[in-house]
C-alpha cells in the first residue's frame, strides 16, 4: 500500500496549489454575485450563462487530479524509483494545473466594465468565504485520515470544483447578518427623511427613462429649490439609503429617489423607505422579463409607487396610449398626464437636429413657452415633459422651467453626443437598452449625415420573447444603418438574421466576440464623417463564455 508519507505529501501538494488560488478565485465569483445584487437566482443564472469561463477550467482541474490519483494506486507497490519519478511528474502536472487555474482566476479578475466594489458587505462575505474554506479543508483532512489508500485523495480536487457553491453558501450564511445591518441603515435613513416635515419627497419609476427624468427634474427644480437626487443609477434600497445618510442635510428642499425594480416587491420596499409625496411613472415595457415573467407583473409593480402616495400626493404619468395611460385613468389621486395635445402638458413645433432639439412647451391651454435643449430625440422631449409637469405642480413659472430646460446636459451614456478629434461622431447610448429606447436611438442616428454605424450586443433580460425583440431591433437597423458591429455571436444571431432577411449586405455585418475586438476593427476602418451609435453595453456577467 501507498505509504502514509506518500499520501500526505501528495495531499499537501494538492491542498497548497488549491489554497493559493481559492480566495482569488472566490473573488471573481463574488464579483458576479455583486453584479447580480446578491440575488441567488441571478447568480446561478450567471453560472449557467458563463459555463465555459467557470465550469470548463474547474472540470479540467478535477480531471488532472484524477489522472494523478489512479497512477498512485497502481504504483503503490512499485519500486521507490518509480514512486520518485511519479512524484516528479505529479508535481509538474500540479504546477501546470495551478497555472491554468491562475489564468482562469485572472480572467475573472480581468478588466471589468463595472469594477468590483470592495464594500463592507463584500469584506464580510470574504471573511465568511474564508471560514467556509477552512471548514471544508478540515473536512478534507478528516476524510483523508479516515479513508484507505487513494480514496483519501478524492475530496481535494472537489474543493476547487465546489468554489461557485461555496460562494453561494457564504452568501446564505451571512444573509441574516446583512439583513440586520441593512435594517439598521434603512431605519436611520427613514428617520432622516421624515425629520423635516417640509421636505418634498419625489419617487420616479418606470421600465425605462427614470434616470434621465431624474436628472432633468433635478436641473429644472434647481431654478427654485435646493435639490438632492440620487447619483447615477442608484435605485435600490441600500443605494438610496447610502445617499440619504451621507448627503441629506437640513438645507435640502427636495429629495428625488429613482426607484428600480427587478422583483415584484421592490417598489413597495423603496416606498416604505422614501414615503414619496410625488410619484412619476415614466413607462411600462418589457424590461427584466426574466424575473418579472409577465408585463402584468411589471405594471402592478410600477404602480406600487402611485399606490404609496398619500391622498394629498401628486402623480405624473406619460401618455403612452397604452398601459401607463390606463393606470392614469384608474388613479383617483391628484394627477397629471403629459405627451399628447390636450394633455396637461404637451409639446409641438418640434425640431430635431444633431445639435439638439427645440419645441413649444404647452402648459394647459393658456400657457406656452419656446424651449431649446441639447438633448437628442423625441424621447428626450417626453422625459422633459414629465419633469416639467412636476415642476409646475411645485410652483415654478414657465420662465423658470424654460431656463432649466436650456441648461440640461446629456446624461452620461444615454444618447450622449461625443465629437472626436478624428472627425468621427459618437452617439453613446451604451448604458442600457430596451425595445422603445433602441428604436428612439436609431431615429436619432437617422438624423445625421455620413456613414451610419451601430455597435451593439442587442438586448437582454427580456424573457422568452428576447429573440423576437432582438429580431425586430435588427429589422429596424436594416433601414437606417450602413455598418453593423454585433457583439457576441450567439446572442446577436436574431439581429444578424433580421438584417439578412431585410436585404442587408452580409459584408457590412461584423460579428465580434467582444467590444474590444469591435473597437479595434472600427479603429482600422473608421473614416472622417462617420457616426457611430453604441447601443447598449452588457455588464461583465453577460459576456459570452
Amino acid at each position: 500500500m501507498t505509504s502514509l508519507f506518500d499520501r500526505i505529501t501528495l495531499l499537501v501538494m494538492i491542498l497548497c496549489c488549491a489554497a493559493g488560488i481559492l480566495m482569488w478565485l472566490s473573488g471573481g465569483l463574488l464579483h458576479y454575485f455583486q453584479l447580480e445584487s446578491y440575488q441567488f437566482k441571478g447568480y446561478f443564472r450567471t453560472l449557467r450563462r458563463q459555463w465555459k469561463r467557470i465550469w470548463h477550467p474547474l472540470g479540467l482541474y478535477a480531471l488532472a487530479a484524477a489522472v494523478l490519483f489512479f497512477p498512485a494506486r497502481l504504483l503503490s507497490s512499485a519500486a521507490p524509483i518509480w514512486m520518485a519519478l511519479y512524484r516528479a511528474a505529479a508535481s509538474a502536472v500540479i504546477l501546470w494545473t495551478a497555472f491554468q487555474m491562475g489564468r482562469f482566476a485572472k480572467a475573472l479578475h480581468g478588466p471589468q466594465k463595472k469594477n468590483f466594489a470592495r464594500t463592507d458587505r463584500i469584506k464580510r462575505l470574504y471573511v465568511t468565504c474564508l471560514l467556509c474554506w477552512a471548514a471544508i479543508s478540515a473536512g478534507v483532512l478528516c476524510w483523508f485520515f479516515a479513508m484507505p489508500s487513494w480514496m483519501g485523495f478524492l475530496p481535494a480536487p472537489a474543493m476547487i470544483a465546489s468554489a461557485p457553491f461555496v460562494v453561494a453558501l457564504a452568501g446564505l450564511l451571512i444573509l441574516p447578518v446583512e439583513k440586520w445591518i441593512n435594517s439598521r441603515f434603512l431605519r436611520d435613513a427613514g428617520h432622516r427623511l421624515m425629520a423635516d416635515d417640509n421636505l418634498i419627497r419625489i419617487g420616479i419609476t418606470g421600465s425605462y427613462g427614470k434616470t434621465s427624468v431624474k436628472f432633468i427634474l433635478k436641473t429644472i427644480l434647481e431654478e427654485k429649490y435646493n435639490v438632492l437626487a440620487t447619483p447615477g443609477s442608484f435605485n435600490t434600497p441600500m443605494g438610496l439609503t447610502r445617499i440619504i445618510r451621507e448627503r441629506l442635510d437640513p438645507s435640502c428642499h427636495v429629495f428625488i429617489g429613482e426607484m428600480g425594480a427587478r422583483h415584484t416587491r421592490d417598489i413597495r420596499d423603496l416606498c416604505r423607505l422614501v414615503k414619496p409625496t410625488i410619484g412619476i411613472l415614466t413607462s411600462i415595457g418589457p424590461q427584466h422579463l426574466d424575473t418579472f415573467k409577465t408585463i402584468d407583473n411589471i405594471k402592478n409593480t410600477k404602480y406600487d409607487l402611485i399606490r404609496a402616495l398619500p391622498r394629498s400626493g401628486y402623480a405624473v404619468f406619460c401618455d403612452d396610449g397604452g398601459l401607463v395611460s390606463e393606470l392614469y385613468a384608474a388613479t383617483d389621486k391628484p394627477k397629471a398626464i403629459v405627451g399628447r395635445e390636450g394633455d396637461d402638458l404637451w409639446a409641438d413645433g418640434i425640431k430635431l437636429s444633431p445639435e439638439g432639439s427645440s419645441f413649444d412647451l404647452h402648459i394647459g391651454r393658456r400657457q406656452s413657452i419656446h424651449c431649446t435643449t441639447r438633448l437628442l430625440g423625441k424621447y428626450s422631449i417626453n422625459n422633459i415633459l414629465l419633469a416639467a409637469a412636476c415642476a409646475v405642480y411645485l410652483g415654478l413659472s414657465p420662465e423658470m422651467i424654460g431656463r432649466g430646460i436650456s441648461r440640461l446636459e446629456p446624461v452620461e451614456h444615454r444618447l450622449q453626443l461625443v465629437s472626436r478629434k478624428d472627425g468621427i461622431t459618437v452617439i453613446d447610448d451604451a448604458f442600457n437598452s430596451n425595445p422603445s429606447g433602441a428604436s428612439q436611438a436609431l431615429e436619432v442616428l437617422s438624423a445625421f449625415d455620413g456613414r451610419k454605424i451601430i455597435v451593439t450586443p442587442g438586448m437582454v433580460e427580456l424573457g422568452e420573447d428576447e429573440d423576437r425583440y432582438n429580431y425586430e431591433f435588427g429589422r429596424q437597423m436594416a433601414s437606417c444603418v450602413d455598418e453593423a458591429y454585433l457583439i457576441g455571436r450567439k446572442h446577436t444571431e436574431p439581429i444578424r438574421k433580421a438584417l439578412l432577411d431585410n436585404g442587408f449586405d452580409t459584408e457590412h455585418i461584423h460579428v465580434c466576440d467582444s467590444l474590444n475586438e469591435a473597437s479595434r476593427m472600427l479603429a482600422a476602418a473608421g473614416q472622417k464623417g462617420d457616426v457611430i451609435l453604441y447601443e447598449n453595453d452588457l455588464p461583465d456577467h453577460y459576456n459570452e463564455g
